[in-house]
C-alpha cells in the first residue's frame, strides 16, 4: 500500500464508516452494530444508550433495555480492560475465553493480591462462591455477600466484597462466574450467565483462537493500530500484544501514516484508500462513545491540543463531542427544564462561511433524531 496516498483524514474516515457512524444500521439490526464494534461502553447506562443511538435509526431507551433484561440477547459485565460493556449475549462464551486466556493472571499477581487485602486463597473461595451462588434469580451485592459468607463460612469476604466497588467482582466477571442483572430500584443485581442466558453454549474455539479473533475484531474497526493501541484496549502488556499481533502475521499488512506505522487487516486495506466523510456530516457522540475512548492517545489528527482536556478529563472522564467530518469541533451536553430537552453546543472555534451553514444543518437533523430517541421537544443552544 502507498505511504503517500494514505492519511490521517483517511483513517479517520475509515474507521467511522467501520462503527457504523456514516451509514447508520436499521433498527432491527443495532444488536449487530454492538457486535462489530466489539461492545459499547457501560460506565453510564444512558450514555451506552446513546453510543447505540448515535449508530442506528428508530432506536430508543427502551430497546437496549428490553434487550437486557427481558429478550436477554444483551448483557452487561466487567470486560476489556476491566470496564464495564454492552456484548451481545451469544458471544460472551468466546469473550470470557479470551479474557480468561490472556487477563486472569492480573489478578493473581501478589501485587494486586496485596493491594486488595486478599490472599489467592481467598480470591479462588470468592471466585468459586460466586459461581455457586448466582443462578437465575439476581441477587443484591449485599445478597451475594451473604451467600458467600455461608459458602464458604469466612466472614471476612463480607467486607472484602462489599468494599472497593467492583473489585473482586471483575475476577469473576472474567472466569464467566456472574453478570449484571436487572436492578432492583438503587441496587445493582448480579446473575450466573449460564442460568441468566437461554442459550449458552461453551466456545466453538480454543481460548488462543477466541484471543485471536478479539484481535481481528479490534483491527476491522480501529485499524490501522500499533501493539500498544491493542494491548491498551484489551488490557494487556505490549509484549503480549505484540506476540498475537505476529501471531496473525500472514492476515495482517503494514500501513505507515503520518510517518507512524499501524496494522490491519490484509483483506480491509484496499478500502482504507477509498475512505471518506461526505461533506456537511455532524454527529453527537456520547460520554465514553467507544470511537472517542479509541482516540484517547492518538488525537492530534482529530482534535486542536488546547482542546483536548475539555474531552478527556480527569479520572478518565471522557465527555460528549461534537464531530464535524471526521474532527472533534465541540463538545455538548442535554438538561431537561421545563418539560423539555435542552441540547447545549460549545464550539471550540463557531464553524464560518458556507461551513456554519453546512454545520447547522448536520447538527439540527441530529437534534431532531434526539428528540425521538427521548420522545420528547429539544431547543438548542449554541
Amino acid at each position: 500500500m502507498s505511504a503517500s496516498r494514505i492519511t490521517s483524514a483517511h483513517v479517520a474516515a475509515w474507521r467511522m464508516s467501520r462503527q457504523g457512524l456514516l451509514r447508520r444500521a436499521g433498527k432491527e439490526d443495532w444488536l449487530d452494530t454492538v457486535r462489530r464494534i466489539g461492545g459499547l461502553h457501560a460506565q453510564v447506562m444512558s450514555a451506552a444508550e446513546l453510543s447505540v443511538w448515535a449508530r442506528a435509526d428508530g432506536v430508543s431507551p427502551d430497546d437496549v433495555k428490553r434487550a437486557l433484561w427481558e429478550d436477554r440477547t444483551l448483557v452487561k459485565t466487567w470486560a476489556m480492560r476491566g470496564t464495564l460493556h454492552l456484548l451481545p449475549a451469544d458471544e460472551l462464551p468466546t469473550t470470557v475465553a479470551a479474557l480468561r486466556e490472556t487477563v486472569s493472571t492480573f489478578y493473581r499477581k501478589p501485587s494486586w493480591l496485596n493491594v486488595h487485602g486478599i490472599t489467592l486463597e481467598q480470591l479462588d473461595a470468592v471466585i468459586e462462591g460466586i459461581r455457586r451462588s448466582l443462578g437465575e434469580e439476581p441477587l443484591t451485592r449485599e445478597q451475594l455477600a451473604d451467600a458467600l459468607v455461608a459458602h464458604t463460612g469466612q466472614e471476612k469476604l463480607r467486607e472484602l466484597l462489599q468494599s472497593g466497588w467492583g473489585s473482586l467482582l471483575k475476577p469473576a466477571a472474567h472466569e464467566g462466574a456472574l453478570l449484571f442483572g436487572p436492578s432492583q430500584g438503587q441496587n445493582v443485581t448480579f446473575v450466573r450467565p449460564d442460568r441468566w442466558l437461554p442459550r449458552w453454549t461453551s466456545p466453538s474455539v480454543s481460548p488462543e483462537e477466541a484471543v485471536r479473533g478479539a484481535v481481528r475484531r479490534y483491527l476491522s474497526v480501529y485499524g490501522p493500530a500499533t501493539y500498544e493501541d491493542f494491548g491498551r484496549w484489551w488490557g494487556v502488556d505490549v509484549s503480549k500484544a505484540k506476540r498475537l499481533f505476529r501471531s496473525l502475521d500472514d492476515e495482517l499488512v503494514s500501513v505507515r501514516v503520518d510517518g507512524r506505522e499501524g496494522w490491519m487487516l490484509r483483506d480491509d486495506a484496499p478500502s482504507l484508500e477509498a475512505a471518506s466523510v461526505p461533506d456537511g456530516t455532524v454527529r453527537l457522540l456520547p460520554h465514553f462513545d467507544p470511537y472517542t475512548v479509541s482516540m484517547s492517545h492518538r488525537t492530534q489528527h482529530v482534535l486542536a491540543e488546547p482542546y483536548k482536556p475539555l474531552v478527556y478529563r480527569n479520572q478518565g472522564w471522557i465527555y460528549p463531542v461534537v464531530l464535524v467530518g471526521t474532527r472533534m469541533a465541540g463538545i455538548w451536553e442535554t438538561e431537561k427544564k421545563r418539560g423539555q430537552i435542552e441540547l447545549k453546543v460549545e464550539w471550540f472555534e463557531p464553524p464560518k462561511g458556507k461551513q456554519a451553514a453546512a454545520t447547522r444543518a448536520g447538527l439540527e437533523e441530529e437534534a431532531s433524531r434526539l428528540a425521538a430517541f427521548f420522545d420528547a421537544d429539544i431547543v438548542m443552544r449554541g
